[in-house]
């Protein structure tokens, strides 16, 4: 085998094997940029049910009615406020979501500092989430339809149809 076919191949593999995982490395490296390590997060694969967290999505209006996670409320970001939460148990467990997962975690550590004891970041965002093939809605229907905050985030949704 020559040099150049076997070079081709292993870029093949590696580049397989990422997207078998689920993410691109440059993804992955995007998020490890973005996320604080000591901030806890949940990986899609790792939920089973949406119905065990109080799942809040951090990002703006107009993006939250394009779609979001079944059973998400709207809590924006820019317009965030501690009364939009006062009924949520501080107990019970929150998911919280962006469309990577900046915004939400800033919104998730201010929820800690007031007091809600289990607080978690979805991994990835609502772009991870749905390029793991996990549903999203708009009034109530399933949709394909995904707002990527930007066309330039756009770039990190492999599924669905892209909405900025």
């Amino acid at each position: 085998m020559t040099r150049f076919r076997l070079s081709f191949l292993l870029c093949f593999l590696v580049l397989g094997l990422q997207y078998a995982a689920g993410q691109s490395l440059p993804y992955q490296t995007l998020l490890k940029g973005l996320y604080d390590s000591n901030f806890p997060v949940v990986k899609p694969e790792q939920i089973t049910d949406l119905k065990s967290y109080q799942v809040l999505d951090a990002r703006e209006k107009g993006e939250f009615q394009v779609s979001h996670l079944q059973t998400a409320k709207w809590v924006g970001h820019k317009t965030f406020s501690l009364k939009s939460v006062a009924e949520l148990d501080k107990n019970k467990p929150v998911l919280i979501y962006c469309t990577v997962g900046a915004r939400s975690e800033e919104i998730g550590k201010t929820l800690q500092k007031a007091g809600f004891k289990k607080v978690y970041n979805l991994y990835g965002g609502i772009l991870h989430w749905v390029n793991e093939g996990r549903p999203v809605f708009a009034n109530g229907k399933p949709t394909l339809q995904v707002h990527t905050y930007s066309k330039p985030w756009s770039i990190w949704l492999s599924k669905g149809e892209k909405v900025y």
